[in-house]
């Protein structure tokens, strides 16, 4: 019998048994490390959130610390903005307003600063004049301690021809809470930060039921002024609510009431944090209707409207608390201590927390 003929083993063959791997092969391990990432890559992107929202939460408590600090230099809190107040008249009677528009406004984080270790930029500011006129560009410097490292506000200008005569505004995302009402009017149904400052003992309802600082958000626009932090203006370093106070008398206007007490009829039009649908738009000194800024706003769901009302009970000044922070926003009490407020926060619960002299506050954890 004739023997068979020994036939040569293949190079493919030979490869194969040598430990290589075929294109099917290949594409399977690449399906399943595909598969890895996807299931992954939420897990990392909540574990670096983590992450950024406490580093968040830390600088804001630094920021009602310093409080405490100034408070205990100045036995005053520090003034929401460096202007004076000026009356209008409701039925032939004054009220204070607070007028951002008048004198040489910075805000309160500008006068901070010493407390921050900011020392050296705090000494670049010239209080005589207003921050447009100066020939220093302190107001552009990027601090640290006023960044949330879950929002995009370093090294983000706000800068308008008008407004800030060319020069830039560095952005942060910290804003300081001035009334459960309008910013106009925190001098009436005053928050913890108040133009003129205030003495602790002002503060009835207590520090560690009264919010001193919440989060905002920015804008990539070069006329959104939100986050503009040296600037005491809606949404840039100031925060009011928008629950109106309920007059025991009906009427607007009632000095003789000695307590903030909040409309009903506000439910559903406040400033709660980020609001992004109804009515209710953060009021902003550039956001025409129908423009590219606006649009932008809208679908960034954080809505904003041009400024256009009269300083004091007829006008309409205020801003939402705002973060990248899923579901809510971080805040700071005046006592230093923080925490987490939902979207859905109860809006009596809220307004009780920003007032300081209600005497609701049972309504502060709910």
């Amino acid at each position: 019998m004739r023997a068979h003929a020994h036939r040569p083993i293949s190079a493919h063959r030979k490869i194969h048994e040598a430990g290589g791997v075929t294109l099917v092969e290949l594409l399977i391990v690449i399906a399943m490390i595909g598969v890895l990432a996807a299931l992954l890559l939420p897990a990392v992107q909540a574990a670096r959130e983590a992450s950024r929202r406490l580093q968040c939460t830390n600088n804001i408590r630094q920021l009602a610390i310093a409080t405490q600090n100034y408070e205990s230099i100045y036995r005053r809190i520090p003034p929401s903005a460096t202007f004076s107040p000026r009356n209008e008249t409701f039925r032939d009677v004054d009220y204070p307003v607070a007028d951002h528009q008048i004198g040489n406004p910075y805000s309160w984080a500008v006068v901070l600063l010493p407390l921050l270790e900011e020392a050296s930029l705090y000494n670049q500011f010239d209080f005589s004049s207003a921050p447009s006129d100066r020939r220093s560009d302190a107001q552009a410097t990027s601090v640290s301690g006023y960044l949330c490292p879950s929002d995009v506000a370093n090294q983000s200008y706000f800068v308008d021809e008008e407004l800030t005569q060319g020069k830039r505004f560095a952005k942060g995302n910290y804003a300081a809470y001035v009334s459960p009402y309008h910013i106009d009017l925190q001098l009436l149904y005053p928050g913890a930060f108040i133009s003129t400052g205030q003495k602790l003992e002002r503060i009835e309802d207590g520090t560690s039921h009264t919010i001193a600082f919440s989060e905002v958000r920015t804008l990539d626009h070069p006329q959104d002024q939100r986050g503009a932090w040296a600037l005491p203006w809606a949404g840039a370093s100031l925060l009011s609510f928008d629950m109106h106070h309920l007059c025991a008398s009906g009427e607007i206007y009632c000095p003789e009431d000695r307590h903030y007490r909040a409309n009903p009829l506000s439910l559903g039009f406040t400033q709660s944090p980020n609001v992004n649908k109804g009515p209710v738009k953060d009021t902003l000194h550039r956001c025409a209707s129908g423009s590219p800024h606006q649009n932008l706003a809208d679908l960034e769901r954080m809505p904003c409207t041009a400024w256009k009302w009269p300083i004091g009970l007829s006008g309409y000044s205020s801003a939402s608390p705002r973060s990248r922070h899923p579901g809510g926003v971080n805040v700071a009490y005046l006592d230093g201590h923080t925490g987490f407020v939902r979207d859905d926060v109860d809006e009596f619960s809220f307004a009780y927390r920003v007032s300081i002299n209600d005497g609701q506050i049972e309504y502060d954890h709910n």
